[in-house]
């Protein structure tokens, strides 16, 4: 099997296997062993999430959703009806600096989380692009494999085609006089 992928690498990428980058070495690996490169991504970087990076994800989802903006638009409208209209004596008269404690302190909790989702998506996209890229190469080292194959036979049924003809030229010299 080390035979075959070092043959390989000589034939394919004109390199040695050892001047090869790990991934391209898994690459030539797996065409050696005709194995496919059949991971999902989604489900293996799921798996290690910790809790706490599954909450932030929900956190994140929800509060980039128009449900979010349309509840808290209904919080905030009410806030605002209940202490400028409704109630006696307000709670939090306008100019409302509770409701803008509230909302600061929100912000203050909610960006962060967001931004750790939105790396986290990142580093997903990054491993995507990684397996990709190992997709692609895989598929590109087997097209230039079946080119070789094809370069072969056609090689090999132009020397048949011209052995017959040479035969046939060597059958026509000895009948003539």
């Amino acid at each position: 099997m080390d035979k075959k992928v070092r043959d390989l690498a000589e034939r394919l990428l004109s390199r040695g296997y050892d001047d090869l980058p790990e991934r391209e070495q898994r690459v030539l690996r797996r065409i050696a062993a005709r194995a496919a490169i059949s991971r999902n991504i989604n489900v293996a970087f799921h798996e290690r999430l910790t809790f706490g990076q599954r909450i932030a994800d929900r956190v994140a989802a929800f509060g980039g959703s128009w449900r979010f903006i349309f509840l808290f638009a209904v919080v905030i409208l009410g806030w605002v009806a209940l202490n400028a209209w409704i109630l006696a004596v307000p709670t939090d008269p306008y100019p409302f600096v509770f409701l803008n404690l509230i909302l600061s302190m929100l912000a203050a909790i909610q960006a962060p989380v967001i931004m750790m989702s939105q790396n986290r998506q990142a580093a997903k996209d990054r491993v995507a692009a990684g397996h990709d890229y190992e997709v692609n190469l895989k598929a590109e080292l087997e097209i230039m494999s079946l080119h070789e194959k094809l370069d072969a036979l056609r090689q090999r049924e132009l020397v048949e085609h011209f052995a017959r003809i040479e035969a046939r030229i060597a059958t026509l010299a000895e009948r003539r006089p």
